[in-house]
């Protein structure tokens, strides 16, 4: 395993044919064009010792784990993102955007990357704090990531033109919600000269606070008189 100084991980989610392919199910207008921009991201985490995560969605050929809401479309659509097939509805990646060795792939239920996933604990153990978001798509699977991994403490970059939606307008509004949410936005371009230092651990800095300034938090006091005490670990 390289040293990874930056303490980061870069997420690819559910780029593949059942998305990206123009006659696929679940197609999105403006992924396909960000193929280029997700695979140079790819090329700098490697090159950084950054781990890379592939995070994927797989559904079972007789359609039992879709979504009950997407169900309707997935049939519609040609049954996408399954792993049997290589057509515009299957789940193989593009060209530069597969697993190589040394890479994590993740097969996640739902939209968020975290949800009934080992994402969360593979992350505790390569000590990464910050995680950097791209694929698609930027209001779901994107967007619920992003709330995940700031409601699990992490530092959280998006990737703006490593990711896409189906209309500018969704893309623009959403981008603008996560990064009122807390979520930081960068471009591949600046990712370039990504580093130590770039983004601040804030839950660190918010620990060294609090132990500069000696705090002591107060018990919280229930209805019925319980005592309970913050665990600030």
């Amino acid at each position: 395993m390289k040293p990874n100084p930056t303490r980061s991980a870069l997420l690819v989610i559910d780029m593949e044919n059942g998305f990206v392919h123009p006659e696929g199910g679940h197609w999105i207008r403006f992924a396909q064009s960000m193929v280029p921009n997700c695979v140079r991201a790819v090329e700098l985490a490697r090159a950084k010792g950054i781990p890379v995560f592939f995070v994927k969605r797989l559904y079972r050929a007789d359609g039992s784990d879709v979504e009950l809401t997407r169900y309707p479309g997935w049939v519609a659509g040609g049954r996408a993102c399954r792993p049997a097939s290589t057509g515009p509805n299957s789940a193989q990646a593009p060209e530069g955007l597969r697993p190589q060795p040394g890479d994590y792939t993740i097969i996640k239920p739902r939209w968020s990357a975290f949800f009934q996933t080992e994402l969360d604990l593979i992350l505790r153990r390569l000590d990464v704090r910050t995680v950097i978001l791209t694929g698609t798509t930027t209001p779901n699977c994107i967007r619920t990531t992003c709330y995940d991994a700031i409601a699990l403490e992490y530092n959280t970059v998006v990737l703006t033109d490593c990711c896409s939606s189906h209309t500018e307008e969704i893309q623009r509004v959403n981008l603008e919600d996560m990064a009122r949410a807390g979520a930081i936005l960068m471009d591949s371009a600046s990712f370039a000269d990504y580093g130590p230092g770039t983004v601040e651990d804030l839950s660190a800095a918010i620990r060294a606070r609090m132990l500069e300034e000696d705090t002591v938090p107060e018990p919280f006091r229930s209805e019925d008189g319980q005592v309970f005490w913050p665990d600030l670990w």
